[in-house]
């Protein structure tokens, strides 16, 4: 699990939205140094045209991918939080089933509680600590309570059914814990967001060339770097919702814990 985590931190976003940073704003400040020794006839109006027709053309190519990074990372973060409430819900139908099995279940309910305060706070051991990545891998979970429920000895056909229920509801709650850990960290494809922030390097690059030097020109230059390292910073939070300042809360499962054995 150490390696496991350690994986993990490779992809820091505050680190990448710092390296983005220096790069554009980087990319801004080399703009501004070449044209202060390139010769005129290197900046005259007619290279300024020229690069401004093909720098709107890079400028639009790396808000189009961009725009495409913001929606597959909400994408990711709804979906991953859809799941989590969609477990929540099947742990109360979970106990909910049980509990119109009979009391012979009670063993299996105590059990279904207690594995969900377990992970509750192996996951989330602090209300506002980052989300452990490695607990959603420990432990039995679930699976400690299907093998209580084959232990259930059905005297009719509702017994029967509501046994084979129970034991699909189970399963399927087991399904997603395994796919929740299979989707730890980011989906972004890196080499993609190398090229975007190329793009936009080159593009501050170019507002740097043409543009006057003093000091509000490279406050405005300043913020707009920031803006985009804002930018990217947001999409990698967004896409790993496991850690870091944008995560999944525990709400859902402590709301299900609620309704445990209420009935």
């Amino acid at each position: 699990m150490q390696e496991f985590d350690a994986l993990q931190s490779v992809g820091d976003p505050a680190m990448i939205a710092a390296t983005v940073f220096a790069c554009v704003f980087g990319g801004a400040l080399l703009g501004m140094f070449l044209g202060s020794i390139l010769p005129e006839h290197h900046v005259g109006p007619e290279t300024r045209d020229a690069i401004k027709v093909s720098m709107a053309m890079v400028a639009t190519l790396a808000a189009l991918v961009l725009g495409l990074l913001t929606a597959s990372a909400k994408g990711s973060l709804d979906d991953k939080e859809t799941a989590l409430r969609t477990t929540a819900g099947r742990i109360v139908l979970l106990d909910r089933t049980l509990a119109a099995y009979g009391p012979e279940t009670q063993e299996a309910r105590a059990l279904l509680k207690q594995t969900l305060i377990a992970r509750i706070g192996q996951i989330w051991p602090e209300e506002d600590a980052e989300v452990r990545l490695g607990a959603l891998g420990e432990g039995g979970g679930i699976e400690a309570v299907q093998m209580a429920v084959l232990r259930l000895s059905p005297k009719d056909d509702a017994e029967h059914w509501l046994q084979s229920r129970a034991l699909d509801i189970a399963g399927t709650i087991a399904t997603s814990r395994w796919l929740a850990f299979e989707q730890i960290g980011s989906s972004s494809q890196w080499i993609l967001l190398a090229i975007v922030v190329f793009w936009l390097s080159v593009v501050f690059m170019s507002f740097g060339l043409f543009a006057p030097r003093n000091a509000v020109v490279m406050l405005a230059l300043l913020v707009a770097a920031l803006s985009v390292a804002g930018a990217i910073y947001l999409i990698l939070e967004m896409d790993q919702p496991y850690e870091g300042a944008i995560k999944l809360p525990s709400a859902p499962l402590r709301a299900a814990l609620e309704q445990l054995g209420r009935s």
